[in-house]
């Protein structure tokens, strides 16, 4: 064969020139080829006479399978030991990577069918390492022999990391009657590197879409590697944890989902590098801001889909911590002087006269919803400020060098208020049928009582009992209606004290009755409150802040007839008894009078409500130990000087 040219090198040597490089020893996935040269003198020359490089660095099509494997399958038609054999290849020896060893189909038969395999055979299936003439060279993400550059993370090579994030975290199974699965995690297309654990009874699945929205699903019945939408999943299943491997890069938008298969919980762990799909994109300048005598023009950011090659909305950008928006470039442009002008226009740096444009925007709109998630919105626009401080609006592309601010946010995200229904009363009789009641009250997200109830909603207050004593004398057909106290604190709560704008007074539940037969007493507690209608709060204040009679905060009760009693009364002991539960309040009650000094002078403090025992007849001050039997109310705390404090 022709010799190229000798080098100053090979004369100064005993080498003839190198020849020419043979054809590759594979048409894709990486070969190699060959160069040689002759030894030029009668004695050993040093060196070799033997060169190497790679070639044909192009990805084979899916269908051109492995390597190793069509070297292997190439032996099926020649009979080992009197017998043919379908041969699937042995990777990842660790011994001897490079020679041909094979497996028969079926058999625990390995037999080294070639002491080494053809240039170019990859050393190890997740290394780019190529067997050259029965050795293993170390081949770089860049395709050269002896090379040590390497992929990062994000499968760049020789990058630093910075197109892709990792993803780890932990799944815990919440067995519920009505769910059969779950969804693990969600890793998207061009992941690398993912692994999951599961431990415990339960089972994984993957569900996966294509970019072209083709769905399927593999429920992994079984261990071992296989493909799934050409990405290449190995699956190991143990009696107590699963194990799922995916070197990747994705094909398609991998769904991990866990099949509930018992009453015991698990958990799964899971690690991934996501690609960072969405970058920020530098823009070109906009028009210049003005035709001549000197204006500016600004760059901007767009936020862009690797994936689609299109431009998205800037949230995909922000939702990637590792995204740095960059930063708008302003520059002079139009210097040349306008027509009607005489002479130049001197052009300053655009700050030094008057400030950037900048966003705008309107108060936020009224909440459309008072509970349960409503929208408030307000109108933004870009304005300009020139020399006289006088400011108009311009176009949006001038203010896009800082993101525009949102111009529709959620508001009042809170539960509406709801019915809660207390426990039922005793039965209005001691046999047979009667009637029982229960309080119903309407209750805040706070878990406080308050109003905006829909009445349509509202759970009844009243309802038919049966004792199962029989009675001994004849009954009214009709259910006994309930006497004094319960009729009337069933009609009290029909009537319901509702918090509002004007101070008023709210009584809360009575408690149960002091004793479980006869005659007792309740008690309860009432509160001067307010509705603060900006923050849509309740609000305590002092007692005499609210006007009108207070409502009484203790009463009779009636638990029924003590063991010896007789069951029915004559109209005339119905009457006494019945007639002898007035209601009474205490002549001794703790009231606030008014507030402490503020703690602090400026900058916000807070003062306490100041809590007495008084006579509520002569309205005076009383020792506290008449009011012990009474109910001590809360302490209460409001905001005081609210206003800044100077600066020192």
């Amino acid at each position: 064969s022709s010799r190229t040219a000798r080098s100053e090198e090979d004369r100064d040597s005993l080498w003839d020139a190198w020849g020419s490089w043979s054809e590759c020893s594979r048409t894709c996935g990486g070969g190699a080829s060959y160069s040689l040269r002759r030894c030029l003198s009668s004695k050993t020359c040093e060196g070799r006479n033997i060169r190497y490089r790679t070639c044909s660095n192009v990805d084979c099509p899916p269908e051109a399978g492995d390597f190793r494997a069509q070297q292997c399958s190439a032996h099926n038609d020649v009979k080992y030991q009197g017998q043919f054999y379908e041969w699937l290849p042995i990777s990842n020896d660790p011994d001897n990577p490079c020679s041909l060893k094979c497996q028969a189909r079926g058999a625990a038969l390995v037999v080294e069918l070639a002491p080494k395999v053809l240039d170019g055979t990859r050393c190890y299936t997740e290394s780019l390492d190529m067997c050259i003439s029965g050795l293993c060279q170390i081949v770089g993400c860049d395709r050269q022999l002896g090379s040590a550059v390497r992929e990062d993370n994000c499968g760049v090579c020789n990058g630093d990391g910075s197109t892709c994030r990792l993803v780890r975290g932990q799944y815990k199974s919440q067995l519920s009657a009505n769910k059969l699965d779950d969804t693990v995690v969600a890793v998207p297309y061009g992941s690398r590197q993912v692994r999951l654990v599961l431990k415990g009874p339960d089972h994984l699945y993957l569900e996966t879409k294509t970019l072209q929205g083709v769905k399927s699903e593999n429920s992994l019945s079984s261990a071992g590697s296989f493909l799934v939408e050409n990405s290449s999943i190995d699956f190991q299943k143990f009696p107590d944890k699963e194990i799922l491997r995916i070197s990747g890069p994705l094909n398609a938008d991998f769904t991990i989902k866990i099949r509930y298969a018992g009453a015991a919980d698990s958990s799964v762990q899971f690690i991934f590098y996501q690609p960072i799909i969405h970058r920020w994109r530098e823009t070109d300048f906009f028009p210049c801001s003005a035709s001549c005598g000197g204006g500016y023009q600004l760059t901007s950011a767009e936020c862009f889909d690797l994936r689609s090659n299109r431009v998205v909305a800037d949230q995909y950008c922000h939702y990637y911590p590792e995204n740095i928006k960059p930063k708008p470039k302003l520059q002079e442009c139009n210097l040349d002087p306008c027509p009607a002008s005489d002479g130049y226009k001197q052009i300053m740096p655009y700050d030094l006269y008057h400030p950037l444009p900048r966003w705008e925007s309107t108060p936020w709109t009224a909440c459309s919803s008072s509970c349960g998630g409503g929208i408030q919105s307000r109108s933004v626009s870009c304005v300009e400020e020139d020399i006289q401080g006088h400011i108009s609006p311009v176009e949006e592309w001038k203010c896009m060098y800082t993101p525009k601010m949102p111009v529709v946010q959620p508001c009042n995200i809170f539960d509406c208020p709801k019915w809660l229904a207390q426990e039922w009363s005793p039965c209005t009789v001691t046999c047979g049928q009667g009637l029982r009641y229960r309080v119903v009250l309407c209750i805040d997200h706070r878990g406080m009582h308050t109003g905006g109830c829909s009445p349509k909603t509202k759970p009844h207050i009243k309802e038919e009992c049966i004792v199962p004593t029989p009675c001994y004398k004849p009954k009214e057909k009709l259910p006994v209606e309930a006497k004094l106290p319960w009729y009337k604190q069933a009609q009290e709560l029909e009537e319901g004290a509702v918090v509002s704008e004007e101070p008023s007074f709210i009584p809360e539940a009575w408690s149960t009755c002091s004793v479980t037969c006869g005659v007792g007493s309740q008690v309860r507690l009432v509160k001067c409150q307010v509705l603060l209608s900006f923050s849509q709060s309740v609000a305590d204040l002092p007692i005499d802040e609210c006007e009108g009679p207070k409502p009484v905060s203790q009463r009779a009760c009636y638990s029924g007839p003590c063991s010896g009693d007789t069951a029915e009364h004559t109209p005339e002991e119905t009457e006494l008894l019945y007639g002898s539960l007035q209601e009474f309040d205490e002549l001794y009650d703790w009231e606030y009078e008014g507030f402490t000094e503020c703690s602090e002078s400026c900058g916000g403090g807070v003062q306490e409500a100041v809590v007495t025992c008084l006579n509520k007849q002569t309205r005076e001050t009383a020792d506290e130990t008449l009011c012990v039997t009474s109910r001590r109310p809360p302490q209460l705390l409001k905001a005081c000087s609210l206003d800044p404090c100077p600066p020192r």
